[in-house]
This record gives structure tokens, C-alpha cells and sequence, in this order.
């Protein structure tokens, strides 16, 4: 018996839960006392536990913190996460909502960031700094400030990066390649729009009646977002290396003064004769053999025409 009661106390004792005043739990989570009040009274964090005078907050009130912090960076409202919380209070489960909030929030390319010192940007770009570009850069997104590192910029996609440099040794100014850009994007995501309503009406309609849907089916649309991911991109890379091709080939030949296709001539459709010449050419040949006999009559006075105003010159000369 002594030696039992002497392993039960050397043995770990579990944690004690971890109790916060607000103050404490506002420090720990990243929040604001304001903005926990906000939360309890709209019924997105439980309340505390009431200790005389005093609440007090635990674990579960600083994990509730957090996803709600997570799901505001993925761009929910407060009501949408308060019928998702609530849903998942429920027991019918958060992991297949987070788990298509995850899908579509991801990457959508295989290409990974990369960092470039400002040293080396001014490099790529001519060896000329150029404050203004730079802040043109960071304002679209192309380059992105590293906090704390000023000789440092981290770039989301180096092949747009590269793209501009490309441009700009080709001699494109600065100024107007940020303006393309700005013109493009403009441009790309309304076809992206366009694609995501496609895509809605005919595919992920079915999984929105529920709200939240339900874990099963938040599990299968994650899966299908992750299969049709790549088809938006493969459908503009086709799309777009087709109107290239069609465009720069009628821009070069405008441009080399390449000979227009003549236009077809108009059809004169057909010729409608008098019914008495019609009855005497069908005397003269049967009826079935009008029309090439009206041909011939008609070809032979054409060529006739023809060599007559050949031959005129030569009469006036003589």
C-alpha cells in the first residue's frame, strides 16, 4: 500500500485548466476586451464562469477566439460564423466546413513565393532605382514588404515578376506595364466571376440549401473544387493562345501592308424573262434545254462585247 501511494505520487499529475480574466484572455488570444464583450453579447463566445464577483475564462473561450480570427482572415462575417459555430455546437461537426474554407482559400498554383533584396530588384530593372515603381509594385500586390526587413521584398509570383522585367527590357516603361496590369486584372477577374458562377449554377447549387452544409457534403465539395481547380486556368490558356494567334497574325499583316482578301462578289441571284421569249427559245429547242441555250445565246454575246472593244483601237488607228 505505501508503495503504491508512493508511484501515485511521483507519477505527473495532470494539468490544472487554464483560467484567464479578460484582460488575460484578450492578451493570449490577440483580441480586445471590446471585442470580447462584442462577442459574448452576439452569441459567438460562451460566457465565462461567474466566481463571485469575478468571470473567468478558460481554454475553450481562447480556442473559440482563435477560429473566429481564422474564419474573419477567410473573409466570413460575423453572422456566417456565428451559424457556423453554431452549427458545430450542435454536433454536426466543423471539420468539412474548415476543411472546403481551407480548399478554396489555398494556393491555386503550384508556383511557390520566393524574396529578391531590393539590390537585386533595382538590378533586374535596369540598375536604376525607382521609389515609385516600387511602391506601384507593393500596391498591386506584386511585391509584398517583409515587416522588420527594409533591404527585402518577399514576391507572391515570380513569374509575374519576371514577365514585367521582360517587358521593361524590351523597353516598356514602368509606369504603363503597372498600368496594363491594373487594366488586366480588372479584366481576368471578371472572367473569374464568370467561370465561379458557372460553377455554382451547374455544379455546387446542390450543396447550398443547407447553411452550413453538412460535413458529408462539405467533404465532397472540397473534393470537386479540388478537381475543377486546374480547369479555369487550362480553359484561358487555351482560350487566350487562340485569340493570339488569330489577332497578332491580322496585326502583322496590317502592319506589312500584306493585300486584303478581295471580297466575294454578290450573287445576282436569278433573272426572271419575258414569258414569250421563254415559249419561242422552247420551240426553237424543247423545253429541256432552255436554260443552256439562254446561257450560250448569253455567253457568246458577252465575248462578243468583249472583242469588239479589243478591235475598236485598232479601227481608230487605221
Amino acid at each position: 500500500m505505501s508503495g503504491q501511494s508512493a508511484l501515485q505520487q511521483g507519477a505527473p499529475q495532470p494539468a490544472a485548466p487554464a483560467e484567464y480574466r479578460i484582460e488575460d484572455l484578450a492578451h493570449a488570444s490577440g483580441a480586445t476586451v471590446r471585442t470580447i464583450r462584442a462577442y459574448q453579447d452576439r452569441g459567438l463566445l460562451p460566457r465565462p464562469e461567474r466566481r463571485g464577483r469575478s468571470n473567468v475564462y478558460g481554454d475553450t473561450h481562447l480556442a473559440r477566439l482563435h477560429q473566429i480570427a481564422d474564419l474573419l482572415d477567410r473573409g466570413y462575417t460575423l453572422a456566417s460564423i456565428k451559424e457556423l459555430l453554431e452549427a458545430w455546437d450542435a454536433g454536426r461537426g466543423l471539420g468539412g466546413v474548415l476543411g472546403l474554407v481551407a480548399e478554396v482559400n489555398g494556393p491555386w498554383t503550384d508556383e511557390e513565393a520566393a524574396r529578391i533584396s531590393r539590390a537585386e530588384l533595382d538590378e533586374t530593372f535596369g540598375g536604376n532605382p525607382d521609389d515609385g515603381a516600387v511602391a506601384d509594385a507593393v500596391e498591386l500586390g506584386i511585391l509584398e514588404r517583409i515587416p522588420g526587413n527594409e533591404s527585402e521584398f518577399l514576391v507572391p509570383s515570380p513569374q509575374e515578376l519576371a514577365v514585367a522585367a521582360e517587358l521593361h527590357a524590351a523597353g516598356v516603361p514602368l509606369d504603363a506595364i503597372s498600368g496594363h496590369l491594373r487594366e488586366l486584372r480588372g479584366q481576368v477577374e471578371h472572367i473569374a466571376a464568370r467561370f465561379l458562377n458557372f460553377t455554382t449554377e451547374h455544379v455546387f447549387a446542390r450543396y447550398l440549401g443547407h447553411r452550413p452544409p453538412t460535413d458529408a457534403e462539405a467533404v465532397e465539395a472540397a473534393d470537386l473544387v479540388r478537381r475543377l481547380r486546374p480547369l479555369a486556368q487550362q480553359t484561358v490558356d487555351a482560350e487566350l493562345a487562340r485569340a493570339m494567334r488569330l489577332l497578332a497574325t491580322r496585326h502583322l499583316q496590317r502592319h506589312l501592308g500584306a493585300p486584303a482578301a478581295e471580297p466575294a462578289a454578290p450573287d445576282p441571284g436569278p433573272v426572271t424573262l419575258p414569258s414569250t421569249t421563254v415559249r419561242a427559245v422552247q420551240e426553237l429547242v424543247g423545253p429541256e434545254n432552255v436554260a443552256a441555250f439562254i446561257a450560250a445565246a448569253a455567253e457568246r454575246e458577252v465575248q462578243a462585247r468583249t472583242l469588239d472593244a479589243l478591235a475598236a483601237p485598232t479601227r481608230i488607228g487605221t
